[in-house]
């Protein structure tokens, strides 16, 4: 029954990295925010079966921030279906929340670190998921890429033995945060075989 649990956890794993991989091919804000919440919902539930596989005491905390994800993404999909002052207000207060329930107890995990290298990777970690919880609220699609870019780099590294361990490899992590960085890399090639075509069209960064 273990096996059976690890092996519906690499099932979730890979309908993340469609999901993921997907989403960043999505101008429009809200499409973008849907997908994404989907992926993460798919992300949740691996950590859950890897949590029946090893222990869920170990992958709670990544459940949450899953779970977190999905409800910023269904909040903020919510909030930019209409244009209007009251859900402006909104928004503000959900980012704010968001970046306040983020903020302590990645600090507080980040005070728990033994080795220098994990310290380093995880501090960094946390600036970058700060600035990726921004962007999904800015209206930029570039700003949005960008702080992915970054923080899916971070999560990488996060996923390789500087961070787990010696010898310790997430395989699964890699090819999520690898999958978001090709996406991101896609969607500039296709960006920028589109403005070539069009040089009197000059896309607005915010």
């Amino acid at each position: 029954m273990h096996m059976s649990w690890f092996i519906l956890a690499q099932i979730m794993g890979v309908f993340t990295i469609c999901f993921e991989f997907a989403s960043y091919q999505i101008k429009d804000q809200r499409k973008y925010l849907l997908v994404t919440s989907i992926a993460n919902v798919f992300w949740m539930l691996m950590f859950v079966f890897i949590g029946l596989h090893t222990s869920i005491a170990v992958t709670q905390a990544l459940i949450f921030a899953a779970a977190f994800g999905v409800l910023r993404g269904m909040v903020f999909w919510w909030i930019f279906a209409k244009e209007s002052k009251k859900r402006k207000i909104a928004g503000r207060i959900a980012l704010y929340i968001s970046l306040l329930i983020a903020l302590p107890f990645t600090i507080m995990a980040i005070l728990k670190l033994q080795y220098k290298s994990q310290v380093i990777i995880q501090s960094l970690g946390l600036v970058t998921a700060l600035l990726f919880i921004v962007g999904q609220y800015l209206p930029s699609k570039h700003f949005l890429r960008l702080f992915t870019f970054m923080y899916a780099v971070m999560m990488l590294l996060g996923n390789t033995p500087l961070n787990l361990g010696s010898g310790v490899w997430n395989y699964m992590g890699i090819l999520i945060e690898t999958a978001k960085i090709a996406s991101v890399i896609v969607f500039y090639m296709v960006f920028v075989k589109a403005t070539m075509h069009k040089p009197l069209v000059i896309d607005r960064l915010c």
